[in-house]
């Protein structure tokens, strides 16, 4: 039985198909073991949103050729897209699979290895020939379907991929491709798959989640419907969804009473109209505020948790002076205040337009500026607690035992701890916070 390991690097999305790729490899009689042990193939799934990401996937890569000298590495995702001339050069590397070839990595790799995993074996990628790639299921799809199992409590379901929006400083478009979405009954048949398994809640994830719908014709809201009728299921939450794209009418349907929880994780970027501008974002301030008060007002009444938001936001982005990171500052300080930030320093990605914009901000100015971000992140969040103590919630506790406690998250995202007691895994429990 050949052995193989995983490593992922980089977003939810990522580990939902590592281990989609590692339900296919056990179908086909592998066996799979942790990163620090031998194997025969050692798959790495790549991250390249920065490029700090970029370089630490080159150094896991060189890390799992030193552990395992003997196996065949396999790399795939964004930096495989982005960087795979650079990667195939790294010494260990077997194949390299980009973003339209994610669906032959399980065949191909399967067919080498019965091969005898001998050097002369060549599969030609449809990279190469232009074709279509094949999914697992023998389906023809520029889509990879994907979702996270082996947790007892929860799945990241894949719904979408790609990005048409092409912001200044991104390269997700380019590693991940156009926006391209899976069929909705496909969706419901893995979330009844993975209902079957136990798991009482899923998080939908996608590069950019509310433009589902681009190559199906179907639209984000039926998705979200039909998702809320798949029995075994209780809980959803949105991973990541833009601003112009989480519709009042979506926000309305959820606030009615369904299974979608009170968190969004929502990309705000800059709190500065100019900045905004300069991104090539879709919104500007206002039009971000009201949304956000329009959920507020929607799913915070009658008693109702408060809604946990999770923002993300660019420090030192090209031509950001002290004056127009004060405006982000205040904005996320006095109108918005999330319950989270999370903050990227800007990273110069080339090919992007922000690389060659004026400007561009030190080093030690965007560390300075982070450094700030993660303080009101920090008051943000402990102030978001303490309006929630007293309140009544429900927790889905995780199976993990860490020092004799176990912890699980509230609907609104709280993070709760308590004696381990094995009874309590997978099930929702009613707690005051």
């Amino acid at each position: 039985m050949p052995k193989i390991s995983f490593m992922t690097l980089g977003c939810k999305l990522n580990y939902a198909e590592t281990s989609t790729y590692e339900r296919g490899f056990i179908r086909e009689g592998f066996e799979v073991v942790p990163p620090s042990e031998k194997a025969d193939i050692c798959l790495v799934n790549t991250c390249s949103v920065t490029e700090h990401s970029d370089k630490k996937c080159r150094n896991i890569i060189r890390k799992m050729h030193r552990i395992c000298p003997d196996a065949d590495i396999v790399v795939t995702g964004c930096s495989a897209q982005l960087r795979r001339g650079r990667i195939e050069k790294i010494e260990g590397v077997k194949f390299v699979f980009g973003a339209m070839e994610k669906g032959s990595v399980v065949r191909t790799v399967t067919e080498y290895v019965r091969n005898g995993r001998q050097t002369e074996f060549r599969p030609v990628s449809p990279a190469v020939t232009g074709a279509t790639p094949h999914r697992e299921d023998g389906n023809d799809s520029t889509v990879f379907p994907a979702y996270s199992s082996g947790e007892r409590t929860r799945s990241f379901l894949k719904v979408q991929d790609g990005c048409d929006y092409k912001c200044a400083y991104c390269t997700v478009p380019y590693a991940r491709g156009a926006s391209r979405n899976i069929p909705i009954a496909e969706i419901i048949s893995q979330a009844n798959e993975i209902a079957a398994t136990g798991i009482r809640e899923i998080v939908l994830t996608g590069v950019n989640t509310g433009d589902f719908g681009k190559t199906t014709g179907e639209s984000f809201l039926d998705l979200l419907k039909r998702l809320n009728e798949v029995d075994g299921i209780e809980r959803y939450r949105i991973s990541s969804i833009e601003p112009n794209l989480l519709t009042e009418e979506i926000v309305d349907w959820i606030a009615s009473g369904t299974k979608f929880l009170p968190h969004f994780h929502i990309p705000l970027q800059s709190g500065s109209d100019t900045v905004l501008k300069a991104m090539g974002r879709r919104y500007d301030t206002s039009a971000f505020s009201r949304k956000i008060s329009h959920i507020r007002e929607r799913m915070e009444k009658d008693g109702k948790p408060r809604v946990f938001f999770g923002i993300d936001v660019i420090a030192g982005f090209p031509g950001e002076t002290e004056e127009l990171f004060r405006e982000t500052y205040g904005f996320l300080e006095h109108e918005i205040r999330p319950a989270f930030i999370h903050i990227f320093p800007y990273s110069r990605r080339p090919g992007t337009p922000a690389a060659a914009m004026k400007g561009q901000v030190q080093d030690r100015v965007k560390t300075e500026r982070v450094a700030r971000l993660e303080d009101l992140c920090r008051r943000l969040h402990a102030e978001f607690i303490a309006s929630n103590r007293g309140t009544a919630g429900k927790v889905l506790f995780e199976s993990s035992d860490k020092n004799g406690m176990m912890y699980g998250y509230t609907e609104n995202y709280i993070r709760i701890e308590r004696p381990y007691d094995p009874d309590m895994v997978g099930r929702i429990i009613d707690i005051t916070v």
